[in-house]
């Protein structure tokens, strides 16, 4: 390399992007969503696709465990309302969930709800 590219000539690239853990962690979950694209999320978060499938193979659901990350089970019942006649808890909580966090939180969706938006609610509610 010529002295004129070691003193900031044009060949010199810009610095890398730096990404914290916890967005990369984000990206990757978003990108696992059922009908994700992932040349969609990675184009949206203006990254390269190649990147994302990188991310996905360190940060991914099959490796987080390895991976350093702590993977917490959370115990889940599903329990009839028994307050409500039978024909109107299943024609009102079709296509719901409920979701009782560990400090008491409930968290009620549809099915239509985006996932990447309920994974940033559940995290930010799981931080109290």
């Amino acid at each position: 390399m010529s002295d004129a590219a070691d003193q900031g000539g044009l060949s010199r690239r810009p610095p890398r992007r730096q990404w914290a853990k916890e967005l990369k962690v984000e990206i990757v979950a978003e990108s696992y969503v059922p009908g994700a694209s992932i040349a969609e999320v990675a184009r949206r978060h203006g990254i390269n696709a190649n990147l994302l499938f990188t991310w996905r193979k360190r940060f991914g659901t099959q490796k987080t465990a390895s991976a350093g990350h702590a993977v917490k089970m959370l115990p889940v019942a599903v329990v009839p309302d028994v307050a409500a006649p039978i024909a109107e808890t299943f024609s009102e909580a079709a296509g719901r969930m409920e979701i009782v966090l560990a400090a008491g939180e409930h968290i009620i969706v549809g099915a239509d709800v985006d996932a990447a938006a309920l994974a940033r609610v559940v995290k930010a509610l799981s931080r109290r």
